[in-house]
């Protein structure tokens, strides 16, 4: 009974009150703390670190981040350490994350063997102090090192390189100081960032890669990269298959025993004979809806850990229940994740092994772990409440086997037999309280046809199904941690291959929904256009919008694979990883949203003046294919927007008697202004142009002309999007989250005016609206009626306060 910790008591004894005011004291925010208490295993391991660590009675947050660190991160191969390092965080001689992921990796070594503590000390840097000043002097040496490059290179510098080339002289500095610091030096050399610091970079670069000399080799654009080792390879935590002798879990009973599992020597021969020593990893999609970015991530991490070792990944569909698939969920996964660039081993259907779960189901009841129950769902969940056995628990196991056998033939009406696993209904953990394993529905399954009327859950199958499919990785996210002791007590108790089983943490966006129950309902009732409304966050919505699959895919690489909370990723940082690669690829274009008529009155009313205009903004004028011709004639339109009557300083735009330049064209200067017949509304603008280019305004318009006198631009329809829910976390909201809809969240321009060479774009084609954005066309287009979707606006607020 030792092992029964502090957490799972105070639990137990329903005072989460206890709990949450506990690990409210050592700092922890509300939400983390909240989290915690909902998880037995985490509550379990930090209440009984904080008594370890005798800070009962509270401490300040920084000791308290770092005693929740030690509680959900420390080897479990080297617990009877663990009094040590919580002893050198207490008296703040281990006082940073950098420290402490030392000391995890100093522990993991070690084991459970000696060590000696003066190598424990030099090993996580206890007793080095590193002054804000001693960081001060690194930065100002690296950026004296390699001042020509940062100011030849400007904000295209990877600042990252600098970043490193100071933590690898003060590897114990504090980071947020060492960011805060190049940041600020960055700024002091190069002022406010530019335009030009956006742009696409020069072919030039390509002269600088030739033999360099060798104290050219000194700078840090030449330099090696030095990346942290998850940055290099996120996947460098997960152990090789052979190593999957070892304990996974350990699943405490009620009546004191614990169950430790792991694979015996032989089961686990006869898995590598099976895969030859390959990984194995699947991604398990229910059929029931489309993909969302939180798939982008599932499949970055089961997909990708499965390229990165030269193994394979089954696209497996989770179609357990007959009621919920569809056709078209299966084609459009299918289809998504080809296009998110991941090409399955095999594509299987949990149905596929119907007949094997089967058999598997009737060797539980042999074995006397499985029972046929009467009881009805509410009485399963009262009973479960209350941690009442069913009264049919103890049923003979031939008794259980007539009955199942009769589920199967249809012989029981539905809802009046369930096949429950026996586990332990005193357990502290509710994902062992005799789950279900088979339900009767009388359906017919979309692939299965109608051969059964009996379906296995989840529970049932997930775990076997793994285990017959010999994955060697089984990969989910941390919901499903609960879940992790009825998973390996399942496959203990038909003595089946256990899998390694690790969860990481879901990704967040901020402003959307997740839950397929929501998303289902919103498209379900029409609040948006569909599963791929460009609004949703689901993969084909990203995708209609205009965002790429290898923007998701660095987006979701930059979050990383690791065991945090899942706390909210702000949406900024995605649309900072959009913009980044449309910078690259996105050829310029001109488009005027809410066109006003400008009248060039000095020019002559049947002149077309043929101009260049860049598709791309390093464009050299000997390469014909980075531009484009637009025509400057008597009749130009400009963007509302960019007029008003009166002028000011801090306004760049055209004003009575005022000079703007038309980009790739002249200078024009507002002579007279004529207004509708309500004397308000600005009708058009008379204007003279510049031929000589002799003034030089400061203000640059985006335009677009007629192409012959009397002939309007082409129109095109752009949809202009925003974020679909005002909160940023709309779930928060329970039964009120409809109501923080955004109804501005889709606007529609259909007049907006484009220059000709657009009227060949086709279904999927992105642009960089001069001034405006980026757009893609939608599939709403047609030959004279060409839509486009806002992709992403050419602000980025990512660096400034995105998180």
């Amino acid at each position: 009974m030792a092992r029964t910790s502090f957490g799972a008591m105070v639990l137990k004894d329903g005072n989460s009150e206890k709990s949450l005011e506990l690990f409210l004291s050592i700092g922890l925010d509300e939400r983390t703390a909240s989290n915690t208490i909902n998880n037995n295993k985490v509550t379990s391991n930090l209440t009984a670190v904080i008594h370890e660590a005798a800070v009962t009675d509270g401490c300040d947050r920084t000791t308290g981040n770092l005693l929740y660190s030690v509680a959900t991160k420390y080897p479990a191969n080297a617990l009877v350490h663990r009094p040590t390092l919580l002893k050198y965080i207490v008296t703040s001689k281990i006082k940073t994350p950098a420290q402490l992921e030392a000391a995890f990796s100093f522990f993991a070594n070690t084991g459970s063997e000696d060590f000696k503590l003066n190598e424990f000390e030099e090993a996580c840097g206890v007793g080095i102090e590193v002054s804000p000043e001693d960081i001060e002097k690194a930065v100002n040496k690296i950026f004296k090192e390699n001042n020509k490059t940062i100011l030849e290179q400007r904000y295209r510098t990877n600042v990252g390189e600098l970043f490193g080339h100071v933590r690898k002289s003060l590897p114990w500095a504090d980071p947020k100081i060492v960011k805060k610091l190049i940041d600020e030096k960055m700024f002091e050399l190069l002022g406010e960032r530019t335009a030009a610091d956006n742009e696409k970079p020069t072919k030039k670069k390509e002269k600088k890669e030739k033999p360099a000399k060798v104290e050219e080799k000194k700078t840090v654009v030449e330099a090696t990269p030095e990346p942290s080792e998850e940055e290099l390879n996120p996947y460098t935590i997960f152990p090789q298959p052979e190593q999957n002798f070892m304990v996974h879990t350990e699943v405490f009973f009620s009546d004191g025993s614990i169950l430790r599992c792991s694979n015996t020597k032989e089961v686990l021969d006869k898995h590598l004979k099976v895969t030859g020593g390959k990984v194995y990893t699947r991604f398990p999609p229910e059929p029931n809806g489309y993909l969302h970015i939180g798939h982008a991530k599932a499949m970055f991490v089961d997909f990708g850990l499965a390229k990165e070792r030269g193994g394979c990944c089954y696209l497996r569909y989770d179609d357990t229940n007959p009621e919920a698939e569809k056709e078209e969920y299966i084609n459009h996964i299918e289809e998504i994740v080809n296009w998110m660039g991941w090409e399955p081993f095999k594509i299987t259907y949990t149905s596929d092994y119907f007949q094997e779960l089967y058999d598997l189901a009737v060797e539980l009841i042999r074995r006397g772990h499985a029972y046929v129950d009467h009881q009805t769902a509410e009485e399963i969940k009262e009973y479960r409440e209350k941690k009442m056995n069913s009264p049919w628990r103890d049923r003979p196991i031939e008794e259980s086997l007539k009955l199942f056998d009769e589920m199967r033939r249809g012989m029981i009406e539905e809802g009046k037999a369930t096949l429950r696993m026996k586990q332990d209904m005193q357990s502290d953990n509710f994902n062992m309280y005799d789950l279900i394993a088979y339900r009767i529905k009388f359906a017919p399954h979309p692939k299965a046809g109608d051969k059964w009327c009996i379906y296995p859950s989840y529970d049932y199958a997930h775990c076997t199904v793994d285990s017959l499919e010999n994955i060697t990785h089984s990969l989910c996210t941390l919901e499903f941690e609960t879940r992790r002791a009825s998973y390996y007590w399942l496959l203990h108790s038909l003595s089946l291959y256990m899998p390694y089983v690790w969860e990481y943490s879901r990704l967040n966006v901020t402003n959307t929904v997740m839950s397929k129950r929501k998303l289902n309902y919103i498209v379900t009732n029409k609040y948006v256009d569909g599963w791929d409304d460009p609004r949703l966050l689901t993969l084909a919505g990203l995708r209609r919008r205009g965002v790429t699959s290898t923007a998701i895919n660095a987006f979701v690489r930059g979050i990383g694979i690791t065991r945090s909370d899942g706390s909210m990723i702000h949406v900024s940082r995605l649309e900072h990883h959009i913009r980044e690669e449309l910078n690259k690829t996105a050829p310029r274009t001109m488009v005027v949203l809410n066109p006003l008529k400008v009248v060039i009155t000095n020019l002559e009313s049947d002149k077309i003046i043929e101009l260049d205009a860049k598709r791309w903004p390093d464009a050299q004028n000997d390469d014909p294919s980075a531009f484009y011709k637009v025509p400057f004639s008597r009749v130009v339109y400009i963007d509302q927007s960019d007029f008003r009557m009166k002028d000011s300083k801090d306004y760049y735009g055209l004003a009575p008697g005022k000079s703007v330049l038309l980009r790739y064209a002249f200078p024009i200067k507002c002579t007279n202004v004529v207004y509708a017949d309500d004397n308000e509304t600005v009708r058009e603008i008379h204007a003279e142009y510049d031929p000589g280019k002799k003034s030089k305004p400061k203000g640059v318009l985006h335009w677009v002309a007629e192409s012959s006198p009397g002939k309007e631009p082409i129109k095109v329809e752009v949809r202009l999007f925003e974020k679909l829910f005002n909160s940023e976390n709309p779930a928060e909201l329970n039964d009120d989250w409809l109501t923080d809809i955004n109804p501005n969240s889709k606007v529609v321009i259909s007049g907006a005016y484009a220059v000709s060479t657009l009227k060949d774009a086709a279904v999927g084609d992105r642009f960089q609206f001069e001034r405006l954005g980026y757009y893609a066309v939608d599939k709403d287009s047609e030959p004279e009626n060409l839509v486009f979707n806002r992709t992403v606006t050419l602000r980025d607020s990512y660096g400034k306060g995105g998180k």
